[in-house]
Protein backbone atom coordinates (compact mmCIF):
# COMPACT_ATOMS: atom_id res chain seq x y z
CA UNK A 1 0.00 0.00 0.00
CA UNK A 2 1.49 3.29 -1.08
CA UNK A 3 2.08 5.78 1.45
CA UNK A 4 2.88 2.71 4.73
CA UNK A 5 5.63 3.29 6.46
CA UNK A 6 7.41 -0.02 6.68
CA UNK A 7 10.52 -1.15 8.44
CA UNK A 8 12.23 -4.68 7.82
CA UNK A 9 15.73 -5.95 9.34
CA UNK A 10 16.85 -8.50 7.23
CA UNK A 11 17.69 -12.34 8.77
CA UNK A 12 19.43 -14.96 6.96
CA UNK A 13 18.63 -15.98 3.71
CA UNK A 14 16.27 -18.69 4.15
CA UNK A 15 15.29 -17.90 7.05
CA UNK A 16 12.07 -17.30 8.70
CA UNK A 17 10.11 -14.23 8.49
CA UNK A 18 7.65 -12.51 11.20
CA UNK A 19 5.96 -9.73 9.88
CA UNK A 20 4.32 -7.29 13.49
CA UNK A 21 1.37 -5.41 13.55
CA UNK A 22 0.84 -2.81 16.38
CA UNK A 23 -2.29 -1.74 18.03
CA UNK A 24 -4.46 0.78 18.76
CA UNK A 25 -2.96 4.54 18.92
CA UNK A 26 0.58 2.80 18.48
CA UNK A 27 2.97 2.24 16.11
CA UNK A 28 5.52 -0.22 14.83
CA UNK A 29 8.40 1.42 17.24
CA UNK A 30 6.54 -0.07 20.29
CA UNK A 31 8.40 -3.43 18.93
CA UNK A 32 12.36 -1.85 18.57
CA UNK A 33 13.06 -4.45 21.83
CA UNK A 34 11.41 -7.36 20.09
CA UNK A 35 13.13 -7.08 17.20
CA UNK A 36 16.53 -6.73 18.64
CA UNK A 37 15.45 -10.30 20.10
CA UNK A 38 15.38 -12.16 16.35
CA UNK A 39 18.79 -11.67 14.94
CA UNK A 40 17.83 -14.76 13.22
CA UNK A 41 14.84 -13.68 11.59
CA UNK A 42 14.08 -11.39 8.86
CA UNK A 43 11.50 -8.91 10.52
CA UNK A 44 9.00 -6.57 9.12
CA UNK A 45 7.04 -4.07 11.10
CA UNK A 46 4.71 -1.20 9.88
CA UNK A 47 2.34 1.80 10.76
CA UNK A 48 -0.92 0.95 10.53
CA UNK A 49 -2.92 4.10 8.09
CA UNK A 50 -3.23 6.80 10.33
CA UNK A 51 -0.73 5.80 13.09
CA UNK A 52 2.88 7.59 13.11
CA UNK A 53 4.55 7.47 10.18
CA UNK A 54 1.63 6.28 7.95
CA UNK A 55 -0.90 9.43 9.57
CA UNK A 56 -1.35 10.47 5.99
CA UNK A 57 -2.83 6.75 4.77
CA UNK A 58 -6.76 7.87 5.51
CA UNK A 59 -8.03 5.44 8.30
CA UNK A 60 -11.77 6.09 8.16
CA UNK A 61 -12.61 3.15 5.42
CA UNK A 62 -13.66 -1.04 6.56
CA UNK A 63 -11.33 -3.33 8.21
CA UNK A 64 -10.71 -4.33 4.68
CA UNK A 65 -8.29 -1.93 4.09
CA UNK A 66 -6.22 -2.88 6.62
CA UNK A 67 -6.40 -6.34 5.60
CA UNK A 68 -5.60 -5.13 2.50
CA UNK A 69 -2.26 -2.95 3.79
CA UNK A 70 -0.96 -6.37 5.55
CA UNK A 71 -1.05 -8.03 2.17
CA UNK A 72 1.09 -5.66 0.44
CA UNK A 73 3.36 -5.46 3.42
CA UNK A 74 3.93 -9.52 3.54
CA UNK A 75 3.83 -9.60 -0.36
CA UNK A 76 4.24 -12.69 -1.88
CA UNK A 77 6.37 -13.98 0.94
CA UNK A 78 4.45 -16.53 3.42
CA UNK A 79 5.19 -15.07 6.73
CA UNK A 80 4.11 -15.50 10.55
CA UNK A 81 2.16 -12.63 11.56
CA UNK A 82 2.05 -11.22 15.10
CA UNK A 83 -0.53 -8.93 16.65
CA UNK A 84 -0.76 -7.09 19.48
CA UNK A 85 -4.22 -6.15 20.45
CA UNK A 86 -6.45 -4.17 17.73
CA UNK A 87 -3.40 -6.03 15.71
CA UNK A 88 -4.02 -9.27 16.30
CA UNK A 89 -7.54 -8.41 14.70
CA UNK A 90 -5.95 -7.24 11.83
CA UNK A 91 -3.66 -10.55 11.60
CA UNK A 92 -6.52 -12.95 12.28
CA UNK A 93 -8.82 -11.47 9.72
CA UNK A 94 -5.64 -11.40 7.05
CA UNK A 95 -4.84 -15.45 8.12
CA UNK A 96 -8.68 -16.13 7.29
CA UNK A 97 -8.77 -14.31 3.84
CA UNK A 98 -4.90 -15.30 3.13
CA UNK A 99 -4.57 -18.25 4.20
CA UNK A 100 -1.88 -18.93 1.64
CA UNK A 101 0.39 -16.33 3.23
CA UNK A 102 -0.12 -17.09 6.85
CA UNK A 103 2.35 -19.71 8.07
CA UNK A 104 0.76 -18.96 11.62
CA UNK A 105 -0.75 -15.87 13.56
CA UNK A 106 0.07 -14.76 17.47
CA UNK A 107 -2.56 -12.73 19.01
CA UNK A 108 -1.78 -11.37 21.71
CA UNK A 109 -4.34 -9.42 24.03
CA UNK A 110 -6.27 -9.15 20.69
CA UNK A 111 -10.23 -7.93 21.52
CA UNK A 112 -13.17 -9.86 20.62
CA UNK A 113 -15.36 -6.57 21.25
CA UNK A 114 -17.81 -8.14 19.03
CA UNK A 115 -18.90 -11.06 21.54
CA UNK A 116 -21.96 -10.81 23.35
CA UNK A 117 -19.52 -11.72 26.45
CA UNK A 118 -17.20 -8.60 26.06
CA UNK A 119 -17.78 -6.14 28.71
CA UNK A 120 -18.83 -2.79 28.00
CA UNK A 121 -16.36 -0.86 30.58
CA UNK A 122 -13.08 -1.11 28.34
CA UNK A 123 -11.07 1.73 27.01
CA UNK A 124 -12.75 0.84 23.94
CA UNK A 125 -16.04 1.40 25.37
CA UNK A 126 -14.50 4.68 26.91
CA UNK A 127 -13.37 5.78 23.54
CA UNK A 128 -16.61 5.31 21.95
CA UNK A 129 -18.68 6.96 24.60
CA UNK A 130 -20.68 3.68 25.02
CA UNK A 131 -22.27 2.51 28.14
CA UNK A 132 -23.28 4.09 31.24
CA UNK A 133 -20.99 7.06 30.62
CA UNK A 134 -21.95 7.75 26.72
CA UNK A 135 -22.69 11.24 25.59
CA UNK A 136 -24.11 12.46 22.00
CA UNK A 137 -21.30 13.66 20.25
CA UNK A 138 -18.53 11.72 19.46
CA UNK A 139 -15.36 13.69 18.96
CA UNK A 140 -12.22 11.67 17.73
CA UNK A 141 -9.74 13.65 19.30
CA UNK A 142 -11.52 13.65 22.64
CA UNK A 143 -12.33 10.16 21.75
CA UNK A 144 -8.22 9.50 21.50
CA UNK A 145 -8.09 11.00 24.66
CA UNK A 146 -10.30 9.14 26.67
CA UNK A 147 -9.02 5.85 25.60
CA UNK A 148 -5.15 6.79 26.74
CA UNK A 149 -6.62 8.03 29.99
CA UNK A 150 -8.17 4.70 30.41
CA UNK A 151 -5.18 2.76 29.20
CA UNK A 152 -2.05 4.44 30.87
CA UNK A 153 -3.93 6.33 33.81
CA UNK A 154 -4.79 10.38 34.04
CA UNK A 155 -1.55 11.07 35.74
CA UNK A 156 0.41 9.63 32.80
CA UNK A 157 -1.40 10.92 30.46
CA UNK A 158 -0.71 14.40 32.08
CA UNK A 159 2.87 13.77 32.11
CA UNK A 160 3.52 13.02 28.45
CA UNK A 161 5.00 15.83 26.64
CA UNK A 162 2.41 17.84 24.29
CA UNK A 163 3.67 17.04 21.55
CA UNK A 164 3.17 13.02 22.39
CA UNK A 165 -0.66 13.96 23.54
CA UNK A 166 -1.53 16.15 20.46
CA UNK A 167 0.06 13.29 17.88
CA UNK A 168 -2.05 10.70 19.72
CA UNK A 169 -5.19 13.02 19.40
CA UNK A 170 -5.03 13.41 16.08
CA UNK A 171 -4.88 9.33 15.64
CA UNK A 172 -8.57 9.53 16.88
CA UNK A 173 -9.54 9.16 13.53
CA UNK A 174 -8.04 6.15 12.88
CA UNK A 175 -9.10 4.97 16.66
CA UNK A 176 -12.88 5.39 16.34
CA UNK A 177 -13.07 3.85 12.93
CA UNK A 178 -11.16 0.49 14.08
CA UNK A 179 -13.21 0.49 16.46
CA UNK A 180 -16.19 0.69 14.98
CA UNK A 181 -15.19 -1.91 12.41
CA UNK A 182 -15.57 -4.89 15.28
CA UNK A 183 -18.46 -3.70 16.42
CA UNK A 184 -22.33 -4.49 16.08
CA UNK A 185 -23.22 -4.38 13.95
CA UNK A 186 -20.57 -5.01 11.49
CA UNK A 187 -20.05 -8.36 10.80
CA UNK A 188 -17.17 -10.18 13.17
CA UNK A 189 -13.69 -9.82 10.95
CA UNK A 190 -13.07 -13.60 11.50
CA UNK A 191 -14.75 -17.03 12.71
CA UNK A 192 -12.28 -18.77 14.80
CA UNK A 193 -13.66 -21.92 14.01
CA UNK A 194 -12.55 -21.47 10.36
CA UNK A 195 -8.97 -20.03 10.71
CA UNK A 196 -7.01 -22.90 8.69
CA UNK A 197 -3.72 -21.59 10.08
CA UNK A 198 -2.14 -22.13 13.65
CA UNK A 199 -2.89 -19.89 16.33
CA UNK A 200 -1.03 -19.15 18.92
CA UNK A 201 -3.38 -17.24 21.25
CA UNK A 202 -1.37 -15.36 24.22
CA UNK A 203 -1.69 -13.21 27.22
CA UNK A 204 0.51 -11.98 30.39
CA UNK A 205 -0.21 -12.77 33.71
CA UNK A 206 -1.02 -9.41 34.87
CA UNK A 207 -3.48 -8.94 31.88
CA UNK A 208 -6.95 -7.90 32.61
CA UNK A 209 -9.41 -10.45 33.01
CA UNK A 210 -11.54 -9.59 29.75
CA UNK A 211 -8.13 -10.11 27.70
CA UNK A 212 -7.05 -13.56 29.44
CA UNK A 213 -10.86 -14.94 28.69
CA UNK A 214 -10.36 -13.55 24.69
CA UNK A 215 -6.90 -15.45 24.51
CA UNK A 216 -8.54 -18.52 26.01
CA UNK A 217 -11.87 -18.98 23.64
CA UNK A 218 -9.29 -18.26 20.80
CA UNK A 219 -7.02 -21.17 21.54
CA UNK A 220 -10.42 -23.12 22.21
CA UNK A 221 -12.22 -22.23 18.81
CA UNK A 222 -9.22 -22.12 16.41
CA UNK A 223 -8.99 -25.80 15.42
CA UNK A 224 -4.87 -25.56 15.33
CA UNK A 225 -5.32 -23.47 18.70
CA UNK A 226 -2.71 -22.60 21.50
CA UNK A 227 -2.84 -21.19 24.37
CA UNK A 228 0.17 -19.31 26.23
CA UNK A 229 1.02 -16.82 29.00
CA UNK A 230 3.46 -14.52 29.47
CA UNK A 231 4.81 -14.10 33.35
CA UNK A 232 5.24 -11.12 34.64
CA UNK A 233 2.86 -9.51 31.75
Amino acid sequence: MAGLFVLEQAGPPGGPRVVLVHGTLDRSGAFVRVVRLLPDMTVTRYDRRGYGRSQGVDPTGPLTDQIDDLASVVGDRPSVVFGHSFGGVVALAFAARHPELALGVVAYESPMSWEPWWPRVTAGAAALAEGPDATDALDAEAAAERFMRRMIGDARWEALPEGTRQQRRAEGRALVAELRSVRPPAPPPYVAATLPIPVLAAHGSESRPHHVETARALAAAAPQGELTGVAGA
